[in-house]
């Protein structure tokens, strides 16, 4: 890999270091307005609540029922930047791929199981039809 290539990777797994650091500083600060002693500040949650919603990126996976937030391209951007500046140093039997790959699909597992449990959690409140 060449060191403008490198430089490239380096500079966009920068940016995207930078999106998941503000993403979070977002979630923090709401966090800290709600459990602020003189009660929340409507304007300053709203704002951004809504700063937070576009941030992500919504992507309808698995059926349009089931929604995931953009933490998913967040880690798949972030996985190839990183395997892309690895990809200068090979390491012999490097799992690193096959690591990160399963860790991906553990959590959209994960997420699915949540999705069908509430799933059943509302359906078992209305009566069954007999």
């Amino acid at each position: 890999m060449d060191p403008q290539t490198q430089n490239t990777s380096l500079q966009r797994l920068q940016n995207v270091e930078r999106r998941v650091v503000r993403v979070l500083d977002i979630a923090g600060g709401v966090m800290d307005e709600l459990a602020s002693p003189s009660g929340p500040k409507k304007e300053f949650i709203n704002s951004h609540c809504r700063e937070f919603m576009q941030s992500m990126k919504v992507a309808y996976s698995i059926s349009s029922s089931l929604l995931h937030l953009g933490f998913l391209d967040i880690q798949v951007t972030l996985r190839e930047e990183i395997k892309s500046v690895c990809e200068y140093r090979p390491f012999e039997k490097c799992d690193y791929n096959a690591r990160i790959a399963n860790e991906i699909c553990l959590q959209k597992l994960e997420y699915v199981l949540t999705q069908l449990d509430d799933l059943k959690k509302t359906a078992d409140r209305y009566p069954s039809s007999g």
